[in-house]
């Protein structure tokens, strides 16, 4: 496809660089995405070829279990962490892939650290995992609503690198997307869901307690990624007011970070002269 940008190209044009992330300015990143796919025809075509392929990818991965994707999904209300998601993963079988939302925790949740139910649903070998909304949540919306101290909210940077780097390092690929959506198109999707019969469910009155945020919650996730794009999980910045830009961006880093685990279905020796079946 000669309008589809390069792996490599969507990679450079999103990451927060782990030498120059203290250096990191969440408003010099855009929101649009025509930088990346200059129409939304490019973008519709390039997801879906990607769509095809991811679900391959995943195929073999399962196969083989030769490692497993963690693709942690972030960003403010109405950003689209579930319409990526569904697009991403549209063709692929749900054997392998699990999505998991985390919100508010439970009883259960609070009796343990902050991690424990993260790491509870971290993939096993062969899987892909999708966290909507994540560990961050503990320095976002913890650290804005003013739920924990800040002294405490300020280990959790750390200890957040720590955890990633020990998935990491026991074979689970880190994948970080935050999508980046600006405030005045997340007044028109708020609108939408009330406007919109089949999207009315998805309102949540509490979502515009959380736009007079809106400051505040940008200065949150910017010190997430300022802290926490570490080498071996660095955070993404996806353009998020465009769905189809979006979609297409998200599914071109997803594929390359399956095509670099380079996962080949396993050869278990049987050849067909050895069996007969009636």
């Amino acid at each position: 496809m000669s309008d589809q940008p390069s792996i490599e190209t969507v990679h450079a044009a999103t990451i927060v660089d782990p030498k120059e992330r203290k250096s990191f300015a969440l408003k010099d990143r855009p929101t649009r995405g025509d930088q990346i796919f200059a129409s939304k025809k490019d973008a519709k075509a390039s997801l879906e070829e990607d769509a095809l392929a991811i679900n391959e990818l995943q195929d073999a991965m399962f196969a083989c279990k030769g490692g497993a994707l963690l693709v942690v999904m972030q960003g403010i209300d109405t950003a689209g962490k579930d319409g990526t998601t569904k697009e991403c993963f549209k063709y692929t079988s749900p054997l392998g892939v699990n999505v998991f939302g985390f919100g508010k925790p439970t009883e259960e949740e609070l009796a343990h650290d902050y991690l424990w139910r993260l790491h509870l649903r971290a993939p096993k070998k062969g899987y892909i995992h999708v966290f909507n909304r994540s560990q961050y949540e503990d320095v976002l919306v913890v650290k804005v609503r003013n739920l924990a101290p800040p002294k405490m909210v300020e280990q959790r940077y750390d200890q957040i690198n720590a955890f990633e780097k020990l998935l990491a390092e026991n074979g689970t690929r880190v994948l970080k997307l935050m999508l980046h959506i600006s405030k005045e198109e997340q007044g028109e999707r708020l609108r939408e869901r009330l406007e919109v019969p089949q999207k009315r469910w998805k309102f949540n009155p509490s979502d515009l307690e959380d736009r007079k945020l809106w400051d505040e919650y940008q200065h949150a996730y910017e010190t997430a990624l300022q802290r926490c794009s570490a080498p071996w999980a660095p955070w993404h910045v996806v353009p998020a007011d465009s769905r189809s830009r979006r979609d297409a961006t998200a599914a071109r880093l997803i594929r390359g970070a399956l095509e670099a685990m380079k996962p080949e279905y396993p050869d278990p020796g049987y050849r067909p002269e050895q069996y007969q079946i009636d």
